[in-house]
């Protein structure tokens, strides 16, 4: 049973971002919490071993994570397997690597405006083998800034492109009407989301 959801941010969000989609998930009855980190000023690698400290201080049943925030859950959770965390929801993850990360990253301007994270955001995460049971929801609306700096193949959020979000070791995979930012606002997001952590 799933009752205890931490959520986490992407890059450029503070915390509070995810305030609608706590407040939504608390009104199906889930105790929702958020996992703030820096992702401008801070180290992925920071940000790993606290949100593992985090989990071993309060654990938790579920991981939601935004974008940048899916890629920092799996990588926790790849070195933490003990953690107890049955599903990971990953909503806009570019698991596979970022094509707009990527050439930011070739110019300086871009790679000070992704930080510490150019390399996980270009590189994405390994095939998913780890113990939690892993659900992806990607968009489609191909509508955000992403699409002015590298050309996004096929369906995409304006941002991360669906076939980035998908990932070996990872079967469960959805894909809806919104853009990269709109999945954490994004009704049938959240009831995707929400069908996976339940079902």
């Amino acid at each position: 049973m799933i009752r205890r959801v931490l959520l986490l941010h992407g890059l450029f969000n503070p915390a509070w971002w995810l305030a609608p989609l706590a407040g939504g998930l608390r009104k199906v009855g889930l105790q929702a919490g958020v996992f703030g980190y820096p992702t401008l000023a801070g180290d992925p690698e920071q940000a790993i071993a606290r949100l593992q400290a985090r989990l071993r201080a309060a654990p938790v049943d579920a991981i939601v994570g935004h974008s940048l925030g899916g890629l920092i859950a799996l990588e926790a959770l790849r070195r933490m397997p003990a953690a107890g965390v049955a599903r990971v929801v990953c909503l806009g993850s570019p698991l596979r690597g970022s094509a707009v990360a990527a050439r930011l990253a070739d110019r300086r301007w871009g790679a000070a405006l992704l930080g510490r994270n150019a390399a996980l955001l270009r590189e994405g995460v390994p095939a998913w083998q780890g113990a939690a049971e892993v659900g992806v929801v990607a968009g489609r609306t191909p509508r955000g800034m992403g699409r002015l700096f590298a050309e996004l193949d096929g369906e995409h959020d304006g941002t991360v492109a669906v076939a980035e979000t998908r990932l070996p070791g990872i079967a469960v995979h959805c894909v809806v009407d919104a853009t990269h930012t709109g999945l954490v606002v994004s009704a049938m997001a959240r009831r995707q989301a929400l069908h996976f952590l339940r079902e």
